[in-house]
């Protein structure tokens, strides 16, 4: 495999390739239907304005995100773009068999070749109840992870060794090539992991935002060169919202806050507009979580989004940032991908 299917190529004057974390976000008064349209003109757009590549998340019993079956929307994108690379952000493998997901994104490079890629996170994207519905069982043990990697890469290079169980199993369709396996994390297990192994990282740092650097430093040191990669390579997911004004983004950027506040109340729903985050009644506690939160989104106007982006790239030593941007609305959410393309240059 290639590494020039993992690092990515920076456009225009952005001294890192820019991409797009997308959770198909149902907005209030909007659809699925709606939010799963606007994910695809915003892989239109964002294949235009030179983003990398555009990731599906896998969540589950979120009314607010789309996002459930990350292979079905990748196939609707990469059907709809010609170029941009398509993923998952990621797909958690421990909800589902390492041969069915061998099939799936089998079959995706088997219709887009050269342009999938395959994230795969050890978490359920899901409350425990929902999970043991996807699972069938309560006794999956997220440290199981590396074995159902190794299953899965068996299956997807046909290279489980004679004797094995699963050693006659063929994962069709599987050509000589494959999409690139990443490993994502919010925590130091698959940062080692991926080092380990000698993969591609991404971290989860628009929700993790504490332990980005120890990851990052813990992936380098473990890090042992592989028939992927001969050195290592990281993205950091970010959470960003460009606007014309300082003031634009801040109410832009409330409905995202809100969303999580009520997420952490267990009672999570589609992303309230602006007028209601405005209205929002805040108890002093919830106005620090709030706070707390708006500081790892990165927003203001174009340059102020721009200087942030660059600060943690530099900060991280990230190779290549991803972008999610929790808004309400398909056009708000345009409009700060394009500001963010435009003051690097990229368009």
């Amino acid at each position: 495999m290639s590494e020039d299917n993992i690092r990515g190529v920076p456009r225009g004057a952005a001294e890192a390739p820019l991409s797009i974390l997308e959770l198909a976000t149902v907005g209030e008064g909007s659809t699925p239907s709606e939010a799963l349209r606007d994910a695809t003109e915003l892989a239109r757009r964002a294949e235009e304005w030179g983003y990398h590549r555009i990731w599906v998340a896998e969540h589950h019993g979120m009314p607010g995100v789309a996002s459930s079956s990350p292979a079905v929307i990748i196939a609707h994108l990469a059907a709809a773009t010609s170029s941009i690379r398509i993923g998952s952000g990621g797909v958690m493998l421990p909800n589902h068999a390492p041969l069915v997901i061998a099939e799936q994104f089998g079959t995706l490079h088997a219709l887009h070749p050269g342009r999938i890629d395959l994230g795969l996170g050890r978490a359920p994207g899901t409350d425990m109840a929902t999970a043991n519905a996807l699972r069938r069982s309560a006794e999956v043990d997220p440290d199981e992870f590396p074995q159902q990697v190794a299953e899965l890469t068996g299956f997807l290079d046909g290279s489980f060794p004679p004797g094995h169980p699963y050693a006659k199993i063929q994962a069709v369709p599987r050509g000589d090539d494959r999409p690139p396996i990443w490993l994502l994390g919010s925590s130091g297990f698959s940062a080692r992991l991926a080092g380990l192994l000698g993969l591609p990282f991404a971290f989860a740092h628009h929700f993790s935002a504490g332990n980005t650097e120890p990851a990052l430093d813990l992936y380098r040191s473990s890090f042992r060169p592989s028939e992927v990669l001969d050195r290592p390579y990281a993205l950091i997911g970010v959470a960003a919202v460009a606007a014309d004004t300082d003031e634009e983004a801040l109410r832009q950027v409330m409905p995202g806050a809100l969303s999580w506040l009520r997420l952490r109340h267990g009672r999570p729903g589609r992303t309230p507009t602006p007028e209601e985050a405005q209205a929002y009644p805040y108890t002093p506690m919830e106005r620090e979580f709030v706070r707390d939160r708006l500081s790892t989104v990165v927003h203001g106007d174009p340059q102020t989004v721009r200087d942030g982006l660059e600060e943690l790239r530099k900060r991280t030593g990230a190779d290549e940032l991803m972008i999610t941007t929790q808004v309400h609305g398909g056009a708000a959410r345009l409009r700060s991908y394009e500001l963010i393309a435009r003051t690097y240059g990229m368009i």
